[in-house]
């Protein structure tokens, strides 16, 4: 039960700090602003940062005052944790707000790793059994690969902060599986550190994941969040897997690479690609496992999904191999070999992607590209049914619009139409997702109707694909079927709603709906 107050507790602090902070960043002007690599549309103030601060510094006054009959312990390093925390914080906010170049930031990275070991003596002493006969001990390489781990998870999680609600959700997986481990090793004030943690961002993420009644990202992670939070990973993981004078490790560091290999993963792959592509590893590009995602043409709620549960079961193949004690090397090297099929698998994207999509479609998943339903090929005498089922099943919930069109007829069959119903998403995920649904409900309606094809209308992505607009074809015949609707003539046409329809034949509309004959 104190777990759940306490995650509470800075869920609201996180959240307050974070809508604060949105206000004023407004105010002033600090926003993120679409262009270049950046998938959003609109300016969003990158505020995230602030609800996990703000939580990480009133983890020490909760600790003595939120828990009376809890015996809180200081952290080791603690002090150290939290200047780190701060200064990388702050750097993160001026190259949110002044665009910091990836030498300055690698060089404040490194001097709060620096600061880390220093002041809160927290090294990489050992790396674990990697490999047979014994463990790997680094000597008086500790503290220069403590370092370089810190500045790898900095910047790994900053990397993969690409879409709504990707970084938050996969962190709060990990933390939810390192407290896991805490627990079992009764280290509660492990446990109660990532609680707190797993609050503030779970504050973060009522502002950024996409839900019903949220539909877009209100507050980004920004550079300040995600380095925040790549460093607290860094630090956990670090103690956690080196153990303490009073106390035995947690985890092993083998361990620590499975529960967070989706961001290691892809940070690796894809800084390797563009070295051997002969660009700069730090240059941004649009190759990171989301951006495949996004060209498959995956809503974003979609992708976060995915993107959790194989952080999820990566996780927990991490934890199976430390509970039923596989040896570290094996784990290792599965690790090794998980990641290069990663780095096979993106090297070329123009393969990969229409696999995804396909993966998309076998899952039965809705497109991103869905623009309405299609119904199609009915004979002209059934129009008007069809078009009693749609007002029937769409009602008054959607603003959209409907389309006939006549097929020119060919010596193998008579001349039949095809309705589209066009719905304007805006990329809203909840709604492609209602429309998926009312497909459904549609085709089940006009079952015993033989020879009636009701399908998602989507528009296709051309990068990667040959195809600029279609229809959601899976089955057999897909590229007949769009050669028989690219010979038709729109012949009906009414709006539904209260906002105009853009789409072909807008402004067409007949008094009735086109019956027999």
């Amino acid at each position: 039960m104190k777990w759940a107050v306490l995650f509470g507790v800075c869920l609201l602090i996180s959240g307050v700090a974070i809508r604060l902070s949105a206000v004023l960043a407004s105010r002033l002007g600090i926003m993120d602003r679409p262009g270049g690599h950046k998938q959003h549309e609109t300016s969003t103030p990158f505020v995230g940062g602030f609800g996990v601060l703000a939580v990480l510094i009133s983890v020490p006054l909760l600790g003595n005052w939120l828990f009376v009959d809890f015996i809180w312990s200081p952290l080791p390093g603690l002090p150290g944790l939290l200047v780190g925390a701060v200064a990388i914080f702050l750097t993160g906010l001026a190259d949110d707000i002044w665009g910091l170049g990836f030498k300055p930031r690698l060089i404040i990275q490194a001097l709060v790793a620096l600061s880390m070991v220093l002041i809160g003596g927290v090294e990489l002493r050992s790396l674990g059994e990697i490999l047979p006969g014994g463990h790997v001990d680094l000597g008086w390489l500790a503290i220069p690969m403590a370092i370089f781990s810190t500045i790898g998870l900095i910047n790994a999680l900053n990397m993969i902060d690409g879409i709504d609600g990707l970084s938050g959700s996969v962190s709060l997986v990990s933390l939810a599986l390192v407290a896991m481990l805490a627990h079992s090793a009764d280290s509660a004030g492990y446990v109660f550190f990532i609680v707190a943690l797993m609050g503030g961002i779970g504050g973060f993420l009522y502002y950024n994941l996409r839900y019903p009644g949220n539909h877009r990202a209100r507050v980004f992670l920004g550079d300040n969040g995600s380095m925040l939070l790549g460093f607290l990973f860094a630090w956990l993981f670090i103690v956690l897997s080196q153990g303490e004078e009073d106390q035995e490790a947690v985890m092993t560091p083998v361990t620590a690479l499975w529960l967070f290999a989706l961001p290691l993963m892809d940070t690796v792959g894809v800084m390797i690609r563009r070295i051997w592509q002969g660009k700069s590893p730090f240059r941004p590009d649009r190759h990171h496992l989301h951006h495949l995602f996004v060209c498959a043409d995956y809503r974003v709620c979609d992708i976060v999904a995915l993107a959790v549960t194989i952080q999820l079961l990566f996780g927990l193949i991490g934890i199976a191999g430390l509970l039923f004690g596989v040896p570290e090397y094996l784990m290792f090297w599965l690790f090794i070999g998980v990641c290069g099929a990663y780095f096979l698998g993106i090297l070329r994207p123009s393969r990969i992607v229409p696999w995804l999509r396909s993966l998309n479609g076998w899952l039965g998943l809705p497109s991103v590209k869905v623009r309405g339903i299609f119904i199609g090929y009915l004979r002209k005498e059934k129009c008007r049914e069809v078009l009693g089922v749609i007002s029937e099943k769409l009602g008054s919930d959607y603003d959209y619009q409907v389309t006939v069109h006549q097929m020119a007829a060919s010596s193998s069959e008579e001349r039949r139409v095809y309705c589209v119903v066009h719905i304007p998403t805006e990329g809203n995920d909840q709604l492609i997702g209602r429309i998926q649904r009312d497909a459904l409900r549609i085709k089940r309606r006009l079952a015993k109707q033989r020879g009636i094809d009701v399908r998602l209308f989507i528009s296709r992505n051309t990068e990667n694909d040959v195809r600029s607009v279609s229809i959601a074809m899976t089955g057999r015949g897909s590229r007949r079927a769009d050669r028989r609707c690219a010979q038709s003539t729109l012949i009906y046409s009414k709006e539904y709603g209260q906002r105009m329809i853009r789409s072909e034949g807008a402004g067409f509309e007949f008094s009735v709906p086109p019956g027999g004959g």
